[in-house]
């Protein structure tokens, strides 16, 4: 079996993770697209190494700044990942808050529609013209399920959508429906965090300010002085993209915080939305840390076995 723990941002996911790794055997996947990435750490919140109390992470720091990783790498690493971690009788669990990527190892990714160059020139020259939020506002109006899971300045991902869109008749979305599991015959006992809006603003509020507590401007500043141009993917992401607008002058620390904390909170809205799509979530009302929720998970764990008649 898979154990998935999904939910919003700041809801204590990895915390959560570790517990039950502890209790039953269990070593951690990472499902989060910028985790991927070395060298980004403080903004991506991921666990250094000496606070994970042992228990084995997967896929984190596993390509370069400059190289391109895909949802469709995602489920083929993970898909390996999880059956390796089964064959040595320990209990894969997932954790993150990509949805996508739990779509793609869970479900199925579509992989049809070939591209168009000329179809993608014009709607880079479009973005160019007009600036990315407003292709995702077509997507919105076009696929908006697929704009709930695309960020508003990922062109890259908002040019896939419109091109397939305008290739096949037929939203990206639409197509994900007739995808197949990377993981076929895996039961997956999928939880998912979640939190009061106010609590999670509260909580994403303090996350951003220990970052910068923590050096992430630093982190910033250390990656371009080890020449990782601005355009590598992982400076696309939220944290990242506005360090580099203040390093640039565009505004200063206080306002970028602030909008960091907006576009957060955001963020959080977006993967809420998407999660509430997914089927057969388990959901669980509480942050990760409190003692409650790990008690509501271990009994949802304890219940799927006994329902399953498995204790693996």
């Amino acid at each position: 079996m898979l154990v998935a723990i999904l939910g919003a941002t700041a809801t204590g996911k990895s915390r959560l993770a570790l517990d039950l790794a502890e209790r039953h055997g269990g070593e951690i996947i990472s499902c989060d697209s910028t985790a991927v990435y070395r060298y980004f750490d403080i903004g991506t919140d991921k666990v250094p190494v000496s606070e994970r109390r042992g228990v084995p992470h997967h896929l984190i720091d596993i390509v370069e700044p400059t190289e391109t990783y895909s949802a469709a790498q995602f489920a083929r690493d993970a898909a390996r990942v999880v059956r390796d971690i089964t064959e040595r009788g320990k209990l894969p669990i997932l954790v993150g808050g990509t949805g996508f990527y739990y779509r793609a190892l869970t479900r199925g990714l579509f992989e049809g529609a070939g591209r168009d160059d000329a179809l993608r020139a014009r709607l880079h020259a479009m973005s160019a013209r007009r600036r990315t939020p407003f292709l995702h506002r077509m997507v919105a109006r076009l696929d908006p399920l697929s704009a709930t899971r695309i960020m508003p300045r990922d062109e890259k991902r908002l040019v896939r959508a419109l091109e397939v869109y305008f290739l096949t008749g037929q939203p990206l979305s639409a197509h994900f429906a007739e995808t197949r599991s990377a993981l076929p015959g895996y039961r997956i006992l999928a939880l998912a965090l979640r939190l009061p809006s106010a609590l999670v603003a509260e909580r994403v509020t303090r996350r951003v300010n220990e970052q910068f507590a923590r050096g992430v401007v630093g982190e910033v500043r250390r990656l371009l002085a080890a020449a990782v141009p601005e355009e590598a993917h992982p400076f696309s992401g939220l944290v990242y993209r506005q360090i580099l607008e203040l390093l640039h002058g565009v505004r200063d620390e206080e306002a970028t915080r602030a909008l960091i904390v907006r576009e957060n909170k955001r963020y959080a809205r977006r993967q809420l939305i998407w999660f509430r799509k997914e089927p057969n979530l388990h959901w669980l009302d509480g942050a990760g840390e409190w003692p409650t929720t790990l008690a509501a998970a271990e009994l949802a764990l304890d219940t799927w076995r006994l329902a399953h008649g498995t204790d693996s």
